[in-house]
């Protein structure tokens, strides 16, 4: 009966070696073609350029839920006209500026504003549960509604209005939002019709959107 030569320790380890170099080379290869696959996130700059220039069409599905915890989707504000607003509750000025002028725009339309829906989508949805966003929007306007949801229907959400959002680290376990801040305005068929730029008083506003509103 014949036995069985075994390898030597050297050319187990050649083998072992071999292994784990194909196993690494595969790993690098493989993480590269998925990053190949997923889509590359736009500039600010560039995005400031598809909505300055209408290169792309602004707007679109989205699939949240509001600061009552109801399921929203864009259908459900067919008939209005919408002011769109993106950030987070934790942002420290210019989030909390632009909703003081929405709230604003809203008081001085007068009875006109009733066909207005303003939104605030969450940037930082982790933070901003429904309950939290029903706090913090109570203190600008009455109408407000909020919109919070996973981070990719939330991702979803700002690719259809070119939204530029970048979450950045500020220590440990703690996070700021980078982030666009226009203010959207859609007709009552979800037709986007432009944009506010960050800072625009409430007068400026309401002069823009009684030019859309139906002749009374």
């Amino acid at each position: 009966m014949r036995t069985r030569s075994r390898p030597s320790p050297s050319a187990t380890r050649w083998h072992l070696a071999l292994a784990l170099a194909f196993a690494l080379l595969f790993a690098v290869v493989g993480s590269g073609l998925l990053r190949a696959q997923e889509p590359a996130r736009r500039s600010a700059a560039e995005l400031m350029d598809v909505l300055m220039w209408n290169r792309e069409p602004v707007g679109g599905p989205f699939s949240l839920t509001d600061h009552g915890g109801k399921p929203r989707t864009e259908e459900d504000f067919r008939g209005k006209f919408l002011l769109v607003y993106f950030g987070f509750t934790y942002c420290p000025d210019i989030c909390p500026t632009d909703l003081v002028e929405i709230g604003r725009a809203l008081d001085q339309l007068g009875p006109d504003g009733e066909i207005i829906q303003p939104l605030f989508i969450t940037l930082y949805p982790e933070r901003d549960t429904p309950a939290h966003l029903a706090e913090y929007l109570s203190l600008f306007h009455p109408r407000l509604i909020g919109l919070t949801g996973s981070g990719a229907a939330i991702g979803q959400a700002a690719e259809a209005y070119k939204v530029y959002y970048r979450k950045v680290e500020t220590g440990p376990d703690t996070y700021t939002v980078d982030h666009s801040a226009y203010v959207y305005l859609l007709d009552t068929r979800g037709r986007y019709l432009g944009f506010f730029p960050p800072n625009t008083p409430a007068e400026r506003m309401v002069t823009i959107i009684r030019s859309h509103l139906p002749a009374h």
